[in-house]
């Protein structure tokens, strides 16, 4: 069938007058290229689901894919009904949605074709964090947790993130419960329209009992009360996501002052202040250092849109300086090993080693392949990190990364250093002095033709340079691995650490940095990767 044909068949079923309008535009102009972007592939279920730009046809987040994928978790939960029974002995989904384009939508469609199946659906009447969804999914034992948002991506992408309940504990799916899905997938889009999938009406509705559920538990993580809170000044943004309405519940609860960026506060899907609502993206934080200076804070937290990472920057002079995910992974796995009876601490391969912290507090430790997927599976887990802003300290109630209440352990810890005369900023000086000093950082190339990634791949695997600073890098290849197989290869010398793979998330070769010493090491280990990316593309 030609793209023509497939474009008119799509669009005769498409329920969004905006994607059927862009559809019809594109037929009537012969516009070949754009339909084969749409049309010749499609978004692959896998990682914690679905992400990818708003559009239509198969290849775009849109209501008939999405619909696709509801349906087929359903019938997944149908199949293997005996292994996801929710804690009234049936099956349950809890559905929550962040403030991106469509997010609503694509949850209440979501809601109505899982009631259509004849499982209870469960749909948060608010935009939400990622975290509270699924911590709600979690704490009741929902057979699974459906999360519509597309985390810190680009403004026009959307996604549908995805956790299991049974012996996954509401963790994100993994293999082979993700391919499962996508087998289902295919075979509904060659057997219904939209039109034709069932949906229901009988969804409830969940309000502020399941965000209040939340705060409470994340209140257990630090004392009830501690008069040094109010002393630390803290600025914090949302970077038009859904996180502040929780966070300054929470934090104002505990006796801290927040001062939010407040062009940011809202939500907001068209994102005005940031061309990318990531805070590791150039200029992502550069209203918060405004808004921070001005206030005199001693200390920015930053959440993604959907509130599931953390960035943190700490006064340093005038000026702020952002920590990097292993600094304040080294900082919160110390903290949580410290106070700890026993467990275990994870992280992935991509992030600096805690096997320092772990031996000294007498921890078992286990790096995983990269994605919280894995960290959350290790086993007797107390804390799990990954460099890319990821902390998860509640694994026991949210098992997943959670920037809300990483964030509260951060700044409960800024009070207390703060009321004996330290900061973060000295605090981490003694930490990398007792542990020893990891500097890390990324090299990232962002493609349109995904094609460069796997030639920039090939060239490191058949031509991997010998030597860093006439120290030998030692080569794995992790797609030969046994335990940590994935796409991704390992340059290592006694300084220098780097790890080339494809992200899971966004068209982007990454290079992972590791640097055992000063940053000025780190920025000759970063020239040395662009260099060594420029020669193989």
């Amino acid at each position: 069938m030609d793209l023509i044909a497939q474009a008119v068949i799509w669009r005769d079923q498409d329920p969004d007058a905006a994607t059927r309008a862009e559809l019809t535009q594109l037929i009537e102009t012969n516009n070949i290229t754009e339909l084969a972007s749409r049309f010749e592939s499609k978004l692959e279920f896998g990682t914690a689901g679905l992400r990818g730009e708003l559009g239509a046809g198969p290849n775009r987040m849109n209501r008939v894919v999405v619909a696709r994928a509801a349906l087929a978790i359903a019938r997944f939960l149908e199949r293997n009904r005996a292994e996801y029974l929710d804690a009234d002995g049936g099956l349950s989904v809890v559905i929550g949605y962040d403030g991106r384009v469509n997010s609503d939508v694509f949850a209440t469609d979501s809601a109505q074709i899982i009631a259509g199946a004849g499982i209870s659906a469960k749909l948060f009447d608010r935009r939400v964090p990622t975290p509270v969804a699924a911590f709600t999914g979690a704490t009741t034992k929902a057979s699974a947790t459906i999360v519509v948002t597309a985390s810190h991506n680009p403004p026009r992408d959307n996604g549908y993130k995805v956790y299991l309940g049974g012996k996954l504990f509401g963790s994100q799916l993994i293999p082979p419960q993700d391919a499962e899905i996508a087998q289902l997938i295919d075979e509904i889009s060659q057997e219904l329209s939209f039109d034709q999938i069932p949906k229901g009406d009988e969804v409830e509705i969940l309000g502020e009992e399941a965000v209040t559920a939340y705060i409470e538990r994340a209140k257990e993580l630090v004392p009830a009360s501690n008069d040094l809170r109010s002393k630390v000044k803290i600025t914090h943004t949302a970077l038009h996501g859904v996180g502040w309405p929780v966070v300054s519940q929470l934090f104002s609860q505990l006796g801290f002052e927040l001062l939010p960026v407040a062009q940011q506060q809202e939500a907001d899907g068209s994102f005005p202040t940031v061309s990318f609502p990531n805070p590791e993206e150039a200029g992502a934080m550069d209203l918060a250092y405004e808004t921070a200076k001005s206030a005199g804070s001693d200390l920015i937290l930053a959440n993604d849109p959907d509130a599931d990472r953390l960035a943190v920057a700490i006064r340093n002079g005038g000026e702020y300086k952002m920590l990097t995910g292993d600094q304040v992974g080294l900082i919160l796995a110390h903290e949580i090993a410290s106070a700890a009876d026993g467990g275990a601490l994870g992280n992935s391969i991509v992030s600096a080693e805690l096997t320092a912290v772990a031996d000294r507090f007498g921890l078992d430790y286990q790096q995983t392949l990269t994605g919280f997927k894995w960290i959350s599976k290790v086993p007797n887990l107390i804390f799990g990190y990954e460099e890319a802003l990821g902390y998860c300290v509640d694994p026991s109630h949210t098992p997943d990364k959670d920037g809300i209440t990483a964030a509260l352990l951060i700044a409960e810890l800024a009070a207390n250093l703060a009321g004996s005369g330290s900061s973060l900023g000295e605090h981490l000086a003694q930490l990398e002095q007792s542990y020893g000093k990891i500097s890390s950082g990324q090299v990232s190339v962002r493609v349109s033709d995904l094609s460069i990634i796997g030639k920039i791949m090939a060239a490191v695997r058949s031509n991997p340079p010998a030597e860093f600073e006439s120290e030998t890098l030692e080569y794995t290849d992790l797609s030969h691995s046994k335990e940590l197989k994935t796409d991704a290869v390992i340059l290592q010398s006694k300084s220098a650490k780097l790890i080339f793979r494809p992200s899971g998330t966004e068209p982007k070769l990454k290079c992972y940095l590791q640097f055992r010493g000063d940053e000025d090491g780190l920025a000759r280990l970063k020239e040395f990767a662009r260099e060594l990316i420029s020669s193989y593309q």
